[in-house]
């Protein structure tokens, strides 16, 4: 739980004692390979920070194609938020792709961290609104660059994510097709 405490530290101090309130609210979840958080169709009842590990957040077509919206790793934060905020089913998957533990915090615990202490509402509203600005920026790669380009930019901001990740998901992640990354990798070295 250190490390919750290093990473909310990061935009606003706290007390130990303040910690120890904001600490109750959380559960630490060690989460193997393969294993999904969230799939279509769960109510999904937690928001996770990611501790160590990697995980694939993506949704599925009628065929079974999968879309790839992020990766997260650690100090990142991940669910299907849509789901999470409007407690409706979940429309998109979260699944481990290399092991690791995540903290869990249900909208309740957030809603009540949120509603009793400032300095975490202002954490909450940093994280999204940073959040908020990865998506913007993602979705500009996307519209306006060409593969080359694509790849090149996912490589500088995830140099981790490009060796611990295979290529298809990295392909479908850039929208690219695999023999495209493939040439594109080859390229690069």
């Amino acid at each position: 739980m250190d490390r919750l405490r290093l990473h909310i530290e990061q935009i606003t101090p706290i007390t130990d004692e303040e910690f120890e309130f904001i600490r109750s609210f959380f559960t630490l979840k060690k989460v193997r390979k393969g294993q999904y958080l969230i799939q279509e169709g769960d109510d999904v009842k937690y928001e996770y920070l990611v501790l160590s590990g990697i995980y694939k957040v993506f949704y599925t077509d009628d065929q079974g194609k999968e879309y790839v919206c992020m990766f997260a790793q650690e100090n990142w934060w991940m669910s299907d938020y849509s789901s999470y905020f409007n407690q409706t089913p979940a429309a998109m998957y979260l699944e481990c792709l290399v092991p690791g533990e995540v903290l869990c915090l249900t909208l309740y615990g957030r809603e009540k961290l949120a509603s009793e202490m400032h300095k975490m509402e202002h954490f909450f509203r940093v994280k999204m609104t940073r959040g908020f600005v990865a998506l913007q920026q993602r979705i500009k790669i996307l519209l306006f660059n060409a593969p080359q380009k694509r790849y090149e930019e996912f490589a500088k901001l995830y140099p981790v994510l490009i060796q611990q990740i295979p290529k298809k998901m990295i392909a479908e992640f850039l929208g690219l097709r695999r023999e495209t990354l493939s040439r594109l990798y080859t390229n690069s070295k």
